[in-house]
């Protein structure tokens, strides 16, 4: 098992026990299929995770798109899922932000032109997180600061029909 390192301010590091994401649905650097899109059901695939830390109270996933035209769009937010080794689809447990589309859920890929990447990135915290309900990405990595003690991540990829 490896770790991860992720920058954090000041110039200084901090190590993560790095958690193995997948999906049955499709493999890193792979199509995601329709159903997971704007075209489709519009529903969050189902993530397996492996190694979590044993110290982990909660998961946090922040699914983004970095290739959209305006910057970074930001896909689902959401945080104080209890820890489990299979996130199911259309995943209701936890607490959401609020998205780049202003809701409050799981929105998939749906890009406007081009094949885009979409980054879902799994934290493992060691708390609770008291953030209220609709908090966008950038307060919940604010608040996940200092919490972190696994991370992950899949990426996939999708081009609208």
């Amino acid at each position: 098992m490896s770790d991860y390192k992720l920058p954090v301010e000041q110039e200084t590091a901090v190590t993560y026990k790095n958690i193995d994401v997948s999906c049955t649905a499709f493999q890193e650097n792979e199509f995601i299929p329709g159903r997971y899109t704007c075209d489709g059901a519009n529903i969050n695939p189902s993530l397996n995770l492996d190694h979590i830390p044993e110290k982990a109270k909660t998961l946090a996933i922040i699914v983004d798109d970095p290739d959209a035209p305006a910057g970074t769009w930001v896909h689902w937010v959401i945080w104080n899922i209890p820890v489990t080794h299979h996130l199911k689809e259309n995943l209701t447990r936890g607490i959401s932000g609020l998205n780049d589309f202003g809701k409050t859920m799981y929105c998939g890929p749906c890009p406007p032109k081009g094949t885009h990447r979409y980054f879902f990135k799994v934290y493992a915290l060691d708390c609770d997180l008291e953030l209220p309900a609709g908090v966008r990405k950038g307060d919940l990595e604010k608040a996940m600061s200092g919490h972190i003690i696994g991370f992950g991540e899949l990426i996939g990829l999708y081009k609208k029909e």
